[in-house]
Protein backbone atom coordinates (compact mmCIF):
# COMPACT_ATOMS: atom_id res chain seq x y z
CA UNK A 1 0.00 0.00 0.00
CA UNK A 2 1.09 3.56 -0.90
CA UNK A 3 2.61 6.38 1.92
CA UNK A 4 -0.53 8.20 1.07
CA UNK A 5 -3.06 5.16 1.09
CA UNK A 6 -1.69 4.36 4.48
CA UNK A 7 -1.54 7.50 6.05
CA UNK A 8 -5.06 8.02 5.01
CA UNK A 9 -6.70 4.85 6.31
CA UNK A 10 -4.78 5.41 9.45
CA UNK A 11 -6.25 8.46 9.81
CA UNK A 12 -9.58 7.10 8.83
CA UNK A 13 -9.36 4.01 11.51
CA UNK A 14 -8.26 6.46 14.20
CA UNK A 15 -10.88 9.23 13.62
CA UNK A 16 -13.92 7.26 12.02
CA UNK A 17 -13.68 3.57 12.62
CA UNK A 18 -17.05 3.56 14.26
CA UNK A 19 -18.97 5.52 11.77
CA UNK A 20 -20.82 4.74 8.91
CA UNK A 21 -18.95 4.21 4.98
CA UNK A 22 -20.22 7.80 4.29
CA UNK A 23 -19.12 9.38 7.70
CA UNK A 24 -15.49 7.53 6.70
CA UNK A 25 -15.38 8.96 3.17
CA UNK A 26 -16.36 12.54 5.35
CA UNK A 27 -13.29 12.17 7.11
CA UNK A 28 -11.14 11.33 4.08
CA UNK A 29 -12.66 14.42 2.34
CA UNK A 30 -11.86 16.58 5.15
CA UNK A 31 -7.81 15.57 4.01
CA UNK A 32 -8.68 16.28 0.49
CA UNK A 33 -10.30 19.86 1.45
CA UNK A 34 -7.10 20.46 3.15
CA UNK A 35 -4.83 19.43 0.24
CA UNK A 36 -6.47 22.27 -2.19
CA UNK A 37 -6.29 24.71 0.55
CA UNK A 38 -3.27 27.13 0.72
CA UNK A 39 -3.53 27.17 4.09
CA UNK A 40 -2.64 23.64 4.61
CA UNK A 41 0.50 21.02 3.21
CA UNK A 42 -0.10 19.60 -0.29
CA UNK A 43 -0.14 15.74 0.49
CA UNK A 44 -1.81 14.03 2.42
CA UNK A 45 0.33 12.44 4.50
CA UNK A 46 1.69 16.30 5.54
CA UNK A 47 -1.80 17.02 6.18
CA UNK A 48 -2.57 14.13 8.44
CA UNK A 49 0.89 14.34 10.35
CA UNK A 50 -0.08 17.96 10.82
CA UNK A 51 1.00 19.26 14.15
CA UNK A 52 2.74 21.97 16.54
CA UNK A 53 6.22 20.98 16.98
CA UNK A 54 8.98 22.06 19.72
CA UNK A 55 12.09 23.65 18.45
CA UNK A 56 13.95 20.44 18.08
CA UNK A 57 10.86 18.74 15.91
CA UNK A 58 9.21 16.77 18.76
CA UNK A 59 5.32 16.82 18.54
CA UNK A 60 3.70 18.44 21.29
CA UNK A 61 0.83 16.42 23.03
CA UNK A 62 -2.86 17.09 21.97
CA UNK A 63 -1.39 20.09 19.16
CA UNK A 64 -2.24 18.04 16.31
CA UNK A 65 -4.71 18.78 13.41
CA UNK A 66 -6.67 15.03 13.98
CA UNK A 67 -6.20 14.39 17.34
CA UNK A 68 -5.48 10.13 17.34
CA UNK A 69 -1.78 11.61 15.85
CA UNK A 70 -0.53 13.12 19.45
CA UNK A 71 -3.01 11.90 21.55
CA UNK A 72 0.08 10.04 23.59
CA UNK A 73 -1.78 6.71 22.81
CA UNK A 74 -0.28 4.13 20.23
CA UNK A 75 -0.50 4.58 16.81
CA UNK A 76 -0.64 1.39 15.90
CA UNK A 77 -4.16 -0.04 14.63
CA UNK A 78 -5.56 -3.11 16.90
CA UNK A 79 -8.30 -3.97 15.35
CA UNK A 80 -6.75 -5.75 12.61
CA UNK A 81 -10.55 -6.01 10.65
CA UNK A 82 -11.36 -2.34 11.27
CA UNK A 83 -7.71 -1.44 10.13
CA UNK A 84 -8.92 -3.87 6.65
CA UNK A 85 -11.78 -2.23 6.38
CA UNK A 86 -10.45 1.49 6.76
CA UNK A 87 -7.29 0.62 4.12
CA UNK A 88 -10.44 -0.53 1.71
CA UNK A 89 -12.22 3.13 2.50
CA UNK A 90 -9.12 4.72 2.03
CA UNK A 91 -8.56 2.76 -1.86
CA UNK A 92 -12.54 3.85 -2.34
CA UNK A 93 -11.81 7.83 -1.45
CA UNK A 94 -8.47 7.68 -3.74
CA UNK A 95 -9.95 6.12 -6.84
CA UNK A 96 -13.92 5.63 -6.47
CA UNK A 97 -14.59 8.85 -7.97
CA UNK A 98 -16.94 9.56 -5.07
CA UNK A 99 -18.43 13.59 -4.70
CA UNK A 100 -17.64 15.41 -1.00
CA UNK A 101 -20.34 14.92 0.81
CA UNK A 102 -19.21 17.11 3.05
CA UNK A 103 -19.54 20.59 0.97
CA UNK A 104 -16.28 21.74 1.39
CA UNK A 105 -15.52 20.78 4.93
CA UNK A 106 -11.64 21.46 6.42
CA UNK A 107 -12.97 21.05 9.97
CA UNK A 108 -14.67 18.30 12.08
CA UNK A 109 -15.70 17.63 15.85
CA UNK A 110 -17.45 15.02 17.37
CA UNK A 111 -21.24 15.56 19.21
CA UNK A 112 -18.88 15.52 22.51
CA UNK A 113 -17.06 18.41 22.30
CA UNK A 114 -17.12 22.15 21.07
CA UNK A 115 -14.18 23.72 20.33
CA UNK A 116 -13.62 27.23 19.94
CA UNK A 117 -12.64 27.50 16.31
CA UNK A 118 -16.01 26.24 15.23
CA UNK A 119 -17.63 29.25 15.55
CA UNK A 120 -15.64 30.80 13.29
CA UNK A 121 -16.55 28.28 10.61
CA UNK A 122 -19.61 27.57 8.76
CA UNK A 123 -21.79 24.58 9.64
CA UNK A 124 -21.53 22.07 6.41
CA UNK A 125 -22.89 19.02 7.41
CA UNK A 126 -23.38 16.80 10.02
CA UNK A 127 -22.77 12.99 9.82
CA UNK A 128 -23.02 10.37 12.67
CA UNK A 129 -20.95 11.70 15.53
CA UNK A 130 -19.22 14.41 13.31
CA UNK A 131 -19.96 17.52 13.19
CA UNK A 132 -17.81 19.26 9.87
CA UNK A 133 -17.13 23.12 9.06
CA UNK A 134 -15.60 25.19 6.18
CA UNK A 135 -14.00 28.69 6.66
CA UNK A 136 -16.23 31.38 6.09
Amino acid sequence: MSAILMCLALNIFFEARNQSLEGQLAVADVVFNRVRDPRYPDNVCDVVYQAKRTSSGRVILNSCSFSWYCDGISDIPRDRDAFRWSQHVALMAVYGGYPDVTGGATHYHTLAVNPKWRIQKVHTCTIGDHIFYRWI
